[in-house]
């Protein structure tokens, strides 16, 4: 199988990698040479550590090598029976990439997107076969993390979405079929991760390294909420939550902060600038948390229950499975439980009953109970 991935960059990079190890002949295209030398430097440096620590041999290495070569024209991926793009989010530099390749590829060659937040129909539109378009979500480090999100757009094909999650599935990755809606699965359950705890520092509740501890003891999280914000980049992440704020029609629910806001304008944007919610360096000594049991106890439940009901809404709203949902949790960006396995634990008459009290206490939207939990409840049911 020949695959012809568009963009040299991280993403792009280690979805090569992954295909290349499964035993596909990947053409890896991007329009700057330099970029191409980069992405080769990269791989070489992954592969030789990995030898190093055991997990290949050299002859694997220079298999998973001599599979991928880099091209600088669109017209080299004419052989090419899949195509994923992993350039920059923009809607139009998308379809105008899609367009132009679609005219060089086979007839039957299915072209994939890779994008985190951009409607695949929209993508698909600009195409004369949209039918052969489709979400293909990985999750970075690619090579690394297990989940892909398979997103079909209105227009796929039914055979389009079956190849796929079988070429997904030989290349060793969960896969978890999602509609074609803002965030699909993950970028938009996880918005509450980032938006309660950003809401509970603004509104003065605890300061920002008692948040994350909260989120690590109580809560298993590898990363808090702000640790992660600046793992991401605080420009990233301020992008995606105001992207699904506009495309969900403003919903206060995914509601962006001020605080990020800011932050992202004055250039705090985490671990790359070397500063963001906290500041990075050799002699830096970061703040300590207050780890009073019922603060700590009050900041983990709640951010929980926001992430609990935004899960059991996609849910309710038919976005994907329960299955799909949860391993998209823990799979997709390593939660230590997947989020209604998570409700049934803590019981879905406890999730309602916190909702209803944010609610009462706050009357924002931001806080209304999804309807499948309040039936649920009433009807003495579980997610499992």
């Amino acid at each position: 199988m020949i695959v012809g991935i568009i963009g040299s960059g991280t993403m792009g990079s280690g979805i090569a990698q992954v295909a290349a190890t499964a035993g596909c002949v990947v053409k890896v295209f991007d329009t700057r040479q330099e970029a191409l030398d980069k992405s080769k430097q990269a791989l070489e440096k992954i592969l030789t550590r990995l030898t190093q620590k055991g997990r290949i041999d050299e002859i694997e290495k220079n298999r998973i090598q001599s599979n991928i070569s880099y091209v600088s024209s669109l017209k080299d991926l004419h052989d090419a029976n899949l195509t994923i793009e992993a350039i920059i989010e923009d809607l139009d530099i998308k379809k105008k990439v899609f367009s132009e390749l679609e005219s060089y590829v086979s007839a039957t060659t299915i072209i994939a997107s890779n994008t985190s937040s951009l409607s695949i129909a929209s993508i698909a539109s600009s195409l004369d076969k949209p039918e052969r378009c489709i979400g293909i979500h990985f999750f970075n480090p690619a090579p690394l993390m297990k989940l892909v999100e398979v997103i079909p757009a209105v227009q796929t094909s039914t055979h389009t979405t079956e190849k796929v999650v079988q070429i997904i599935g030989d290349w060793k990755k969960v896969v978890a079929i999602a509609k074609d809606t803002p965030g699909f699965i993950v970028n938009r359950v996880a918005r509450p991760f980032y938006g309660e705890s950003l809401r509970i520092y603004e509104e003065g509740f605890a300061d920002i390294a008692t948040i994350d501890w909260s989120l690590k003891t109580l809560g298993g999280f590898r990363m808090g909420a702000f640790e992660l914000m600046d793992f991401i980049g605080n420009d990233v992440n301020y992008t995606v939550t105001e992207t699904v704020f506009k495309a969900f029609y403003c919903d206060p629910r995914y509601k962006p902060s001020f605080t990020q806001k800011r932050l992202s304008e004055a250039g705090y944007l985490g671990r790359k600038s070397g500063k963001g919610y906290y500041e990075y360096g050799d002699d830096i000594v970061q703040p300590q948390p207050n780890k009073d049991t019922a603060l700590s106890e009050y900041i983990f439940n709640r951010v929980l229950v926001m992430l609990i009901n935004e899960a059991a809404d996609t849910l309710f709203w038919n976005i994907a499975s329960a299955e799909d949902i949860d391993n998209a949790m823990t799979k997709g960006v390593n939660y230590p439980k997947g989020l209604l396995a998570w409700a049934d634990e803590k019981s879905i008459n406890w999730c309602v009953t916190m909702l209803d009290d944010l609610y009462d206490e706050y009357h924002e939207d931001r806080y209304r109970c999804s309807p499948i939990l309040r039936k649920m409840n009433k009807e003495n049911k579980t997610f499992f």
